[in-house]
């Protein structure tokens, strides 16, 4: 088993036209790809560096509850 602590994105928490409500979690590396396609494919953004700093710093850790 994976043990990379995992990170969320909740594009609630970003103003959108959409008011998208898309939460998806993952490491680090492969949310910020996910995220990034997400940015592109749903909100039109273009993937440049300045986009995936921004996303980086929205990401949170996961908060797991038993």
């Amino acid at each position: 088993m994976d043990s990379a602590k995992r990170m969320v994105a909740d594009c609630r928490k970003l103003p959108s036209e959409k008011n998208c409500d898309v939460y998806m979690s993952g490491t680090p590396d492969h949310l910020l790809d996910a995220a990034v396609e997400h940015a592109v494919g749903s909100h039109g953004h273009k993937d440049t560096p300045e986009l995936r700093e921004q996303i980086k710093g929205m990401l949170e850790e996961e908060k797991i509850t038993v």
